[in-house]
């Protein structure tokens, strides 16, 4: 018998979430039967977007979210016990997969790349879905040319700290914005050649400034206020990859199945006259190449070119403490939960 702690959305969010959000619970889990695995949690996600979905899934069911898990129970000869996987099962330390969730074209479950001595939470970091995201947004949607001027926002975190490198890897002129002196300390370590506090520096200023020849490709984690400031500053035929929209996570008049607002920080005039390219995107749409970007990812990190930092919250008890230390910037690069 094998028990899992889980942690359910109770109550809908009203602005940023609170403790009294989530509930903790036991559950039994059912017998592992022939095709089937049971999984232990070796590192739990917290990312952003999870807001969104607090809007979504029924109440009093497992948060959602990825986890890196080792097997401990197996009846299937494809995972032994202790090899890992990456799977959405949510806030929950044990999980029990039946054998039709274990197919390799699930896009919830995929099996660890070979991570040589890398750390396997960077699977739900840099060597997984965050990183996919830096990696195919940017560099399918951006299209970045040598030379091109790219603004990052959200520079600090998990995304965009690695979009700021990788902008440097493909030989662009990189500014970043992020929400402490400390965090712009370590976006300009990462590359960028300028770096900004967003909270204490006016973006119009900054972008005058860092900008006089204009921006050919903004990679947004912010949405709102940051964005309508930043979008006059484009270039023509300049290239918006809308990755997320942090600023306005906890604004439930935000959310994706309301009707549309008259305050879009997108300006038609602008969009228009300066013919630029705006696209927002999922990472799963490249999912069949995925494998692409986790050995990309890999290499350079291996080579030096790539510097990461991990956020480690110690304790499944602290899984939504962690969570919404996102809406306060206190993770540097991603932050992951060890239960």
């Amino acid at each position: 018998m094998v028990m899992s702690r889980v942690w359910q959305l109770v109550r809908r969010p009203k602005g940023k979430p609170t403790v009294e959000d989530f509930s903790c619970l036991e559950e039994e889990l059912p017998p592992c039967a022939d095709g089937d695995v049971v999984v232990e949690a070796e590192y739990l996600s917290v990312d952003p977007y999870m807001r969104y979905m607090a809007r979504q899934i029924p109440l009093n069911s497992t948060m959602y979210g990825s986890q890196v898990a080792r097997v401990i129970e197996s009846k299937n000869p494809q995972w032994p016990v202790g090899s890992c996987m990456v799977v959405y099962s949510g806030w929950r330390t044990h999980t029990h997969i039946p054998s039709d969730k274990l197919q390799p074209d699930d896009k919830w479950m995929w099996p660890l790349p070979d991570m040589g001595t890398l750390p396997i939470s960077l699977c739900v970091g840099l060597v997984g879905m965050p990183g996919n995201t830096a990696y195919f947004g940017f560099l399918e949607l951006c299209q970045p040319k040598e030379g091109n001027t790219v603004l990052v926002n959200g520079a600090a975190g998990a995304v965009g700290s690695a979009v700021v490198q990788i902008a440097k890897i493909k030989g662009c002129k990189v500014i970043a914005f992020a929400g402490s002196d400390e965090k712009v300390a370590w976006v300009k370590e990462l590359g960028a050649d300028y770096a900004f506090n967003y909270k204490t520096t006016n973006i119009g200023e900054a972008l005058s400034q860092a900008a006089p020849e204009k921006i050919n490709c903004f990679f947004d984690n912010v949405g709102g206020q940051f964005t309508a400031e930043a979008l006059p500053f484009m270039a023509n035929y300049g290239r918006v990859a809308v990755c997320g929209a942090i600023s306005t996570y906890n604004d439930d008049s935000k959310d994706i199945y309301s009707p549309g607002s008259l305050n879009s920080p997108f300006s038609e005039a602008t969009l228009i006259w300066k013919e630029l390219k705006v696209e927002g995107f999922l990472v799963f749409r490249w999912k069949d190449r995925s494998s692409e970007g986790f050995k990309q990812m890999i290499q350079w990190i291996q080579e030096g070119k790539l510097k990461y930092r991990e956020t480690v919250v110690q304790g499944f008890d602290k899984m939504p403490i962690a969570f919404i230390g996102l809406f306060d910037g206190e993770n540097f690069g991603k932050a992951v939960v060890k239960p």
